[in-house]
């Protein structure tokens, strides 16, 4: 049913590999705010954000293109499925996020919560650090 499917698209000025470590390395999980974190590249391995909040485990991985995750929290009946794709950009990294089987009840607020929660804090992390992304910066508009 549609109401249970969330889509976003989020632009991070950050180098996908950048980008790719963040959502995948639990010190870089909980550095922009998604710890404690239990966090594996590896297909089939568990995971908990959160101090254990949402849980699951991975389903796909493709490195640096694509993650499929089980999302759970507590008083969920079933997990839900997220898939994150990375997309090269000119200047960064594209995520398209599709979250399918979210709790009617749960909709509003994991709708929201993924650019509150979630991609906000890890774009502001990836973009404020300072690093070189890779990418040539144009300073203004």
């Amino acid at each position: 049913m549609l109401m249970n499917t969330i889509k976003r698209s989020f632009f991070i000025r950050a180098a996908r590999h950048d980008v790719w470590n963040a959502l995948v390395d639990p010190k870089i999980l909980a550095a922009w705010g998604a710890g404690p974190a239990r966090m594996s590249a590896r297909k089939g391995a568990k995971f908990s954000l959160w101090g254990g909040d949402i849980f699951g485990k991975n389903v796909e991985v493709v490195k640096e293109k694509k993650l499929v995750q089980e999302w759970s929290a507590k008083a969920w009946e079933k997990p839900s499925k997220a898939t994150f794709v990375f997309k090269l950009e000119k200047l960064g990294t594209k995520i398209e996020l599709t979250q399918t089987g979210v709790p009617k009840q749960e909709y509003v607020s994991y709708r929201d919560g993924w650019q509150d929660s979630y991609f906000e804090p890890l774009k502001s992390y990836l973009e404020e650090r300072g690093g070189d992304p890779g990418f040539e910066h144009h300073q203004g508009g």
